[in-house]
């Protein structure tokens, strides 16, 4: 069976679910979710950034509305449940756990203790952060020892 790490910011989209189990052929895939709410990791101004360069305007201008602490923790454990279940009714064995702090560290304590075939970061684009090559797919490269793949979701959850 393929052990891939699968860090998330928000809930997986269908396309999201059919993209991360399809990756692999036919081969069995257990996926251990990671999942650190968007309103946790980066501060507005960032997330407003990535926002206008997306042309979402309407979304940067509301971006202080994004949940924090622990209205973020709450949202971020439906959604991670919600992928959890559409994982599973794929076949996949699936787990997870939201991360509050350090999310590298995180991945790093994961990726060793079940000795993980790969990473998939799958986030809205951070351009800011991916600039600079401070997003969690690029510093994740030099950390886990495993191959990290970064991808795009495909859609709003």
């Amino acid at each position: 069976m393929f052990t891939s790490v699968l860090m998330i910011e928000k809930a997986l989209t269908s396309a999201d679910i059919e993209f991360v189990t399809t990756l692999h052929g036919d081969e069995t895939v257990a996926f251990h979710v990671l999942l650190q709410p968007r309103g946790d990791q980066a501060d507005r101004l960032l997330r407003a950034i990535d926002d206008v360069a997306l042309g979402e305007l309407d979304e940067a201008a509301h971006e202080r509305e994004t949940p924090e602490g622990e209205e973020a923790a709450g949202q971020g454990q439906r959604a991670l449940e919600v992928s959890l279940v559409a994982l599973r009714a794929t076949g996949s064995e699936a787990e997870g756990r939201l991360i509050e702090d350090h999310p590298l560290d995180a991945l790093k304590a994961l990726v060793d203790e079940i000795a993980a075939d790969e990473v998939i970061v799958l986030t809205d684009p951070h351009y800011v952060e991916e600039f600079f090559h401070r997003d969690w797919a690029s510093r994740a490269r030099h950390k886990v020892g495993v191959p990290v793949l970064k991808l795009f979701s495909h859609s709003k959850a």
